[in-house]
């Protein structure tokens, strides 16, 4: 089964940006759906942001316009550029796929917004 490894989470300050990093061990070529997820304390995991295989990216309304996906099927990695971050954005972040209907998921990174 691929891994997924999460990095880039870390403590910022409000209005701070962070890269986060999602490295797969497989190729992502073939894998249509990618993105990102987080959970916040006592909160329900929500999606933050998506991109498919031919590059369509969806976001959630709390981030549109401050947080860009990519990905480089070279070399299988997908990031997440958060910037002018606020505190509402600390939560785990996850990045996942999905293949053949399965999710698979990374263990998750932290990003902390605070001054």
């Amino acid at each position: 089964q691929a891994q997924l490894v999460e990095s880039g989470g870390g403590l910022v300050q409000p209005g701070g940006s962070l890269r986060l990093s999602c490295a797969v061990s497989r190729s992502i070529s073939s894998i249509y759906a990618m993105g990102w997820y987080r959970q916040a304390p006592g909160k329900e995991r929500e999606l933050v942001a998506r991109i498919t295989s031919t590059g369509s990216t969806n976001y959630a309304d709390s981030v549109k316009g401050r947080f860009t996906i990519s990905r480089d099927n070279a070399k299988n990695t997908v990031w997440l550029q958060m910037n002018s971050l606020k505190p509402e954005d600390t939560a785990v972040y996850y990045c996942y796929y999905v293949y053949y209907g399965v999710n698979y998921w990374g263990q998750g990174t932290q990003v902390t917004v605070s001054s």
